[in-house]
């Protein structure tokens, strides 16, 4: 989990799928935030989902993204930082 968050573009992503409206994304929602082809972000949003840190599914050619809730639970127990925001 923190390999995948080492990576300044994977935190960046995880914060932005995480603060999206609806609470989930697809590539076509978030890649102008940066200045990186579609692929290299669906590379890093596939190593975040690799890390239990996402889950996705495809709707017709999108990929829509989520943050995994029970994942921000452990990370923020493992930091010690106390969230009234993690949904159940």
């Amino acid at each position: 989990m923190f390999k995948a968050l080492g990576d300044p573009v994977r935190l960046r992503l995880l914060s932005l799928v995480a603060s999206h409206a609806g609470g989930e994304a697809c590539v076509c929602d978030i890649s102008g935030s940066f200045d990186l082809s579609q692929p290299t972000i669906s590379h890093h949003l596939r190593v975040l989902r690799e890390a239990g840190l996402l889950e996705c599914e495809r709707r017709g050619t999108w990929v829509y993204y989520w943050v995994v809730p029970t994942a921000l639970r452990q990370l923020s127990d493992v930091l010690g930082i106390e969230s009234t925001e993690v949904p159940a």
